[in-house]
C-alpha cells in the first residue's frame, strides 16, 4: 500500500513573501528566482500580501490625486 505522501513545510519569510510581490508587481522577475520562490513561498501569503498590497497601492492612488486636485 503507499503512503499519502504530504507537503513539504514551506520555510519562506515574510520580507520573501513581500519581496516576491513587489517584483511581480513590477513584471520584472529572474527564472531562478522565480523557481525559488515556487519552492520556498506559502502560496497562501503570496495572495494575502499581494491583496494587501494591492489596496495599498490603490489607496495611495486615491490620496495623490485628491492631494493633487485639491
Amino acid at each position: 500500500m503507499n503512503k499519502p505522501t504530504t507537503m513539504p513545510k514551506r520555510k519562506g519569510t515574510l520580507l520573501g513573501t513581500v519581496k516576491a510581490v513587489l517584483w511581480g508587481f513590477m513584471g520584472l522577475r529572474r527564472n531562478a528566482d522565480y523557481q525559488n520562490d515556487i519552492a520556498k513561498l506559502n502560496p497562501l501569503h503570496l495572495i494575502a500580501v499581494g491583496l494587501t498590497m494591492g489596496i495599498l497601492f490603490v489607496l495611495a492612488l486615491i490620496l495623490l490625486v485628491n492631494w493633487v486636485a485639491g
